[in-house]
């Protein structure tokens, strides 16, 4: 498939590029090049292959939750620069 100057100019101006003529012509060029690729890939005979979502097999790589005690509220509030009894206090953002 060929890319013509008004579709990478159309694509410049949806991306919002100002692109002067030579990049015009080099990103026309490279992205029919692409294009041709992708086009190679369509005669491929995939009717055998199986959809995947990922190229490897995926688990599980999360460690398992354990219970375990926390820090003391005194420790953690130790640098807060405001706090309110075992709180954080922050400004009010929202009215």
């Amino acid at each position: 498939m060929k890319i013509t100057k008004k579709d990478v100019e159309h694509v410049a101006k949806l991306a919002r590029l100002k692109l002067t003529e030579e990049e015009k012509e080099k990103f026309g060029k490279q992205l029919s090049r692409i294009l041709e690729y992708v086009e190679k890939l369509n005669e491929l005979d995939t009717d055998k292959a199986e959809p995947t979502s990922h190229v490897v097999p995926l688990k599980n790589v999360m460690r398992e939750d354990k219970i375990k005690p926390s820090l003391p509220v005194e420790e953690v509030l130790a640098n807060a620069p405001v706090r309110e009894g075992k709180y954080f206090k922050v400004p009010k953002i929202i009215e």
